[in-house]
């Protein structure tokens, strides 16, 4: 059995969750690969409904292992308080484990990362303010504390008593605020290391026996391509890699063992916080399209910009991270419109231009180009076969496919497992 790495192709918020638990049915292994708690992952099935931050969204089925990744920064008390509502309402985390080389994050890494976002006043990044952005820049300057050091108590005071003479001359002298107590961090992390001891270990073996057995690994991404800090929207964008290509560094695997790579997509475009958006709709379409699917952040609860699907941008993604299959989720919300519009292009200046421009300025300047398509006005929620869609339902779905350069594989017709409509095999 193959790996296939669950993919945003957009800005996040695509429904990686919902492809993920349907996926993990046949799975031996889902490893989540990226991001921290500032990612959330809103899931429905038999048990209920569940807004994952950290466990990976194949935890629901008993026989399949969840591996938080070394590509992940884990904020210790926010993943104890998941594990337990998860086993209050019935959920099984005994096959849940965390990366050994997984980083923490501390309580300096919130505090900075709220600090920082103010003292860019209107020019803040719109971070979730978890302190996700700062873990990934201490391990980047290696001066992180990953989860493998709650192992060593004694190794992990002289660590962190290095860490934090630093960060509290940062926090008193910069920006003039108290410092932290040494003792009560420590003591607070070892209470978590008693807590998360029996998850940690060295789990690229664990995904590494599963391959060499021939079982199905699930790569489950977090954010969207185009938040990655390389390709993204650069500022604003997230802090660890959410291409396929991250999936394979973030899991601990070879990328030769990647065989399918599953772009997820809305069948419009959504995206929380700051950044340029050349589809935006700042109208009533916008707050129907925003109303209708409930669009408000799960981490945050902020309210999601939301606007047409961009082909631009959803060529680019594809092509950075080399889909071999696409899943188009929340085509009902588009139920209801009588025309529907596909940027095709980007008007920038004077020019027309038919890809996604890495200068954020440029970005911020282009106008979509779109192309006008008719609407189905007809309910799809309950449509579970490909051939009982709307004949303009399926002439949208074609031109997805025909502007992405990828085949549709799954359409979500609503939050359920079974409001899915398998339209080819992914594997």
């Amino acid at each position: 059995m193959p790996v296939i790495a669950v993919i945003g192709g957009q800005w996040g918020d695509e429904g990686k969750g919902k492809v993920v638990d349907l996926l993990a049915e046949k799975a031996s292994i889902v490893v989540r690969f990226s991001g921290g708690d500032n990612a959330g992952h809103t899931v429905v099935n038999p048990y209920g409904e569940f807004k994952l931050h950290l466990v990976p969204s194949g935890i629901f089925y008993r026989h399949t292992v969840c591996i938080i990744g070394n590509g992940v920064v884990i904020n210790p008390a926010v993943l104890i308080s998941e594990i337990g509502q998860l086993n209050e309402r019935g959920v099984d985390t005994a096959k849940l484990f965390i990366s050994d080389r997984a980083h923490l994050i501390m309580p300096y890494h919130i505090l900075l990362d709220g600090l920082e976002e103010e003292s860019r006043a209107g020019k803040a990044l719109g971070t979730t303010r978890k302190g996700v952005g700062p873990a990934f820049t201490d391990k980047a300057a290696r001066l992180g504390i990953r989860a493998g050091d709650l192992l060593d108590k004694k190794a992990l005071l002289e660590r962190l008593r290095f860490i934090l003479e630093y960060k509290n001359i940062i926090l008193t002298k910069v920006y003039e605020v108290n410092p932290l107590s040494l003792d009560e961090v420590y003591n607070d992390y070892c209470q978590y290391a008693e807590r998360l001891a029996p998850y940690i270990r060295e789990t690229s073996i664990m995904v590494e026996e599963a391959l060499n057995k021939g079982e199905l690994v699930l790569l489950e991404g977090a954010q969207g391509s185009l938040l990655d800090p390389d390709f993204g929207t650069y500022p604003y964008t997230t802090s660890s890699s959410p291409l396929a290509s991250g999936g394979c560094l973030g899991a601990g695997i070879s990328p030769n063992r990647l065989n399918h790579i599953l772009g997820v997509f809305k069948a419009y475009c959504t995206r929380v916080g700051s950044g340029p958006m050349p589809t935006e709709l700042k109208d009533e379409v916008g707050n129907l399209i925003r109303e209708r699917a409930h669009e408000y952040g799960t981490t945050t609860g902020r309210p999601r910009r939301c606007g047409w699907f961009d082909a631009v941008a959803a060529r680019f993604t594809s092509r950075i991270n080399g889909f071999t299959g696409v899943a188009i989720t929340r085509l009902d919300i588009l139920d209801v419109f009588p025309r529907l519009k596909i940027c095709v292009g980007y008007k920038l200046d004077k020019q027309t231009i038919n890809y996604f421009p890495a200068s954020i300025t440029a970005l911020e300047r282009c106008q979509p180009i779109y192309e006008e398509l008719p609407g189905w006005q007809a309910p799809t929620s309950h449509i579970n076969e490909y051939d009982k869609l709307p004949p303009e339902a399926k002439k949208y779905l074609a031109r997805l496919e025909e502007l992405i350069g990828c085949p549709v594989k799954l359409i979500c017709v609503g939050p359920r497992r079974e409001q899915t409509i398998h339209k080819t095999p992914i594997l």
